[in-house]
């Protein structure tokens, strides 16, 4: 159902008198996500929404706390025995949900798994391609060797869940998405996956950990803004994520509500076709052109110059956004300070399209999601005007994530709007996915959607991924990211978000960088 912007406004000013009366359920918590996972398979796509939503159930060697620092999880320690060998030490005393022990047999079937996957949208393999030898010492310890030296295994390993082997060795993605296995760690077991509607889990008694607040626990699958905030003011949801933009202020002056925010590791961003020909890139009327202008870095650096980065963070994103040329966000492992947000430059990008041979522009379309980010379909759609206005006539066209990623995976669209969460606690990981030139015996451009390809990017980013000494590492990453963003502009970076969750009165919960909604973290207050 389509909302008017003041229907909408009457509708919260009605529902929030009601708020107060409500009761909030002391056994059962319901959230509502922005998102709409595709699968509850901790293997099959590496997505962040998926991710947020499995970390119910399944758990990795190392976790990442809320400021992304690692910290233990289902492994107690790890050290680095040698430049090419890491030691794990696993938790003693860990059930599975199908009541099986945590074993190292586990851990190394788990690591295998991801790459067993066919038709993957984008490979947790990934993560595990720097690992050319596994063992398995006694129950409770694994030893991992690399070709290289791998600083950044454990870092790697907080996106790899752990599933248990005797329950999982002959199941199917489809087994998973219908709950046909009991597999995970967590501190929630799966009960019901609807897809497009909801995932429904129970509180898993037998967790190693703190146990839940909640015996009961379901995510809500609702994309639209509107609905996603309905819920929560009439009792439907006792939490949000992705609050929507424009009535952030009035919840934070609403003594029923409480907001929780946090700046981002969210990198968002276009992806631009580096090919020879690209599809729906055409001449100001429409004929096809014999070449391809993104594939010249002026145009590149023009399209760039014309996104008014500072509109978009203050108008079109209500202040939920800080504009930014890095994909490493202020602060983290590897951000380059060099790299500064560009002014909006109309003259400056004009005159870079002329020296590339389109001084009265040319066709693009600019493709980008509809209910995956903040105001992700009035951003694409302003961006939209801005470079029509300097000369690019662009159309726009924005689907559902579910419909746009299958095509964008695919390369089919081209050109569009993408956002990536920076996890791990450095950019490494990111650039290695979207910038890495593809290959995937290395692990390289799992998510390079631009086909982006630069022997001087990768030398400098596979020097970092093996270089233990953080200085020089940080210092390698930066000189990474000044070569594809700043020299090629191969992506280009717009903003981070700042993530938003809003809770009914007795709520308390802990804001992540990686704007995870995670209901062990959701608390009574």
């Amino acid at each position: 159902m389509r909302w008017r912007q003041g229907r909408l406004r009457d509708w919260l000013c009605a529902a929030s008198v009601a708020l107060a009366a409500c009761a909030l359920p002391a056994q059962e918590l319901r959230i509502g996500l922005a998102s709409n996972p595709g699968t509850v398979d901790p293997h099959f796509y590496n997505n962040d929404a998926v991710s947020a939503v499995v970390s119910h159930a399944y758990e990795t060697l190392v976790a990442l706390d809320p400021d992304t620092r690692l910290v233990p999880a289902l492994a107690t320690s790890w050290r680095a025995v040698d430049d090419r060998t890491w030691e794990f030490k696993l938790r003693d005393g860990v059930k599975f949900h199908d009541g099986s022990s945590l074993s190292a047999e586990d851990v190394l079937f788990s690591l295998d798994r991801p790459a067993a996957i066919a038709n993957s949208p984008s490979s947790f393999a990934t993560y595990t391609r720097s690992i050319t030898g596994k063992k398995a010492i006694d129950r409770l310890t694994v030893q991992l060797t690399t070709a290289a030296p791998a600083p950044l295994l454990p870092n790697d390993l907080t996106r790899i869940f752990i599933v248990s082997k005797k329950a999982a060795e002959k199941a199917s993605t489809d087994d998973f998405n219908q709950v046909k296995v009991d597999a995970g760690t967590g501190p929630f077991r799966l009960v019901k996956f609807s897809p497009g509607a909801s995932v429904q889990f129970a509180r898993y008694d037998g967790y190693w950990g703190a146990k839940p607040a909640w015996s009961a626990l379901t995510l809500r699958m609702l994309p639209a803004d509107a609905a996603r905030m309905s819920a929560l003011l009439s009792g439907d949801v006792q939490l949000v994520e992705n609050v929507q933009a424009n009535l952030v202020a009035q919840f934070r002056q609403n003594k029923d509500l409480s907001v929780f925010d946090k700046v981002s590791s969210r990198v968002m961003f276009l992806y631009t076709d580096h090919r020879d020909s690209s599809p729906f890139v055409t001449d100001k009327e429409g004929r096809p052109l014999a070449r391809n202008p993104l594939k010249d870095a002026r145009v590149r650096h023009a399209i760039s110059k014309l996104i008014d980065r500072k509109v978009l963070a203050e108008r079109v994103l209500d202040r939920l956004a800080v504009p930014t040329a890095n994909i490493a966000a202020p602060g983290m492992f590897g951000f380059n300070p060099k790299l500064e947000p560009e002014p909006a430059d109309v003259a400056g990008a004009r005159r870079l399209l002329a020296q590339a041979g389109y001084p009265e522009g040319f066709g693009l379309t600019l493709f980008g999601p509809n209910d995956r980010y903040i105001n992700d379909e009035q951003v694409v759609q302003a961006i939209g005007q801005m470079l029509t206005r300097g000369g690019i006539a662009t159309r726009v066209q924005v689907s559902p994530m579910s419909t746009y990623v299958g095509r964008a995976s695919k390369k089919e669209l081209g050109f569009g709007l993408l956002g990536w969460g920076v996890g791990g606690g450095e950019p490494s990981g990111a650039m290695r996915g979207l910038l890495g030139t593809p290959d995937r015996e290395k692990g390289m451009g799992a998510t390079n959607w631009s086909s982006y390809a630069s022997p001087q990017f990768d030398a400098l980013l596979t020097e970092a991924l093996r270089t233990v000494d953080d200085r020089k590492r940080e210092q390698l990453l930066q000189d990474a990211a000044e070569q594809a963003l700043a020299k090629d502009f191969a992506i280009i970076p717009l903003y981070h978000q700042v993530a938003t969750w809003a809770g009914r009165k007795g709520i308390a919960f802990v804001p992540r960088v990686d704007e995870f909604t995670l209901a062990y973290q959701v608390r009574p207050d």
